[in-house]
């Protein structure tokens, strides 16, 4: 048996054998030290980019809090432990109760108006605001348009208590952009989601909970993976400068919560409907008095028009409103295509004022963004397959009933009511 030094010994001296062509035993040398990822650079940019969003927006953004009173009225007495009663059921006194719910808002001026859904103040008989520090005050209603999803409350604060949020032009943004959502999701207050904008142009429905009332749709609007869910509603959409490009408004989800598809009404529509609200206390929209249908290629065919024809077809006409007056007509035949029945011989516009109108969102977006009561405008039509204009003096659209919450709203193609 070997020693255990002198076998120490040997495996030292194996090892010198090993490494003979070495002058020299030279230990490992380390690592060069490399140089931070570009990745690392660009995450640290990003950081800094939504921390100043934060700072700069959170101070703006309000919880909003509703009660609406509801009294009911049992139809009769309940009976006592099951035991039938011998007088006749009387009814019960009327019960109050009170509604809750939360919704988000934001600082517009110093003068202490807030901005929020008008789904999220309708009805309302007591509002509260809470300001980003937990300020509370009370807030009354001064306008609301229910077409727009607009509202405005005002709080009676110290102006250096209140911080304007600072807007963008909505028609400047691009499918892509950076964008962070400000509001109160499930009443949390101070919280930012982030995302970017998914689409443009987007178009939802504003209509009566009674289906015989009259519908319109709300359109231009910006579509968002930023996460929204209840309590959003009133709440803003920002760029990556912290400035508004959008009032949250609606989600598209199976579950009421977010499924990464949100809606928010364009600051430009902002921008043109809060400084009349605020003045006048309700907002009155251009309206052609028409409803109508983006023309297809099925439709075009049909009606011996080339295919590749766009425009929108003129399906119904308001008698004596604004379009009627003008001499416009609308559909006067169905046929069956697909084996869906279709509208078809009324006048197709295809511009107006000269500018190219290549579907119903298209006629809507241009007669919010371009256009005013009492203006005239031109609109170029195809009747019969002859081109030809004429001049419509635009009247204010009529008032629909309180519309579907945004929340419960579906995009939809088919026929544009409200036109």
């Amino acid at each position: 048996m070997i020693p255990r030094r002198q076998w120490l010994s040997s495996i030292t001296a194996l090892c010198f054998i090993a490494l003979a062509g070495y002058s020299i035993l030279v230990p490992p040398t380390p690592p060069p030290a490399t140089t931070p990822p570009a990745s690392a650079g660009l995450l640290a940019a990003l950081e800094e980019t939504l921390e100043h969003i934060y700072i700069q927006v959170n101070p703006s953004v309000v919880n909003v809090q509703v009660e609406q009173r509801q009294v009911v009225r049992s139809p009769v007495q309940p009976e006592s432990r099951g035991i039938p009663s011998r007088r006749a059921p009387t009814p019960q006194e009327p019960q109050e109760l009170i509604r809750q719910g939360v919704g988000s808002g934001f600082v517009w001026d110093t003068a202490g108006h807030i901005v929020t859904n008008n789904h999220v103040v309708a009805g309302a008989d007591r509002i509260t605001v809470t300001l980003h520090d937990g300020t509370t005050a009370p807030a009354k209603v001064v306008g609301t348009d229910p077409e727009s999803d607009l509202a405005v409350a005002q709080v009676d604060l110290p102006a250096d208590q209140l911080r304007p949020v600072q807007l963008a032009d909505s028609t400047q943004v691009k499918v892509g952009q950076l964008t962070a959502v400000f509001g109160n999701p499930f009443g949390l207050q101070n919280t930012m989601t982030v995302g970017f904008v998914s689409a443009l142009g987007r178009a939802l429905p504003v209509g009566a909970d009674d289906e015989h009332g009259p519908t319109y749709t709300m359109t231009d609007i910006l579509q968002t993976d930023a996460p929204l869910n209840p309590g959003n509603s009133g709440g803003v959409l920002v760029d990556d400068a912290g400035r508004v490009i959008g009032v949250t408004s609606a989600i598209i989800s199976p579950v009421g919560v977010s499924a990464g598809i949100g809606f928010a009404i364009p600051s430009a529509v902002v921008q043109k409907v809060v400084p009349v609200l605020i003045q006048t206390g309700h907002y009155a929209h251009p309206w052609l008095g028409m409803s109508g249908t983006s023309l297809t290629p099925e439709l075009a065919t049909a009606m011996g028009l080339k295919p590749e024809q766009r425009g929108v077809l003129v399906v119904d006409v308001v008698p004596d409103g604004p379009a009627d007056r003008a001499g416009v007509h609308g559909s006067d035949r169905q046929l069956t295509i697909d084996g869906a029945r279709v509208h078809l011989g009324g006048d197709v516009i295809v511009a107006l004022d000269g500018q190219p109108v290549m579907g119903s969102d298209d006629l809507v977006t241009a007669l919010a963004r371009r256009t005013e009561v009492g203006q005239a405008v031109f609109l170029t039509l195809l009747g019969q397959g002859q081109a030809h204009t004429v001049r419509v003096t635009l009247a204010a659209r009529p008032a629909s009933a309180a519309p579907r919450r945004p929340a419960e709203s579906h995009t939809t193609g088919g026929t544009s009511p409200g036109l």
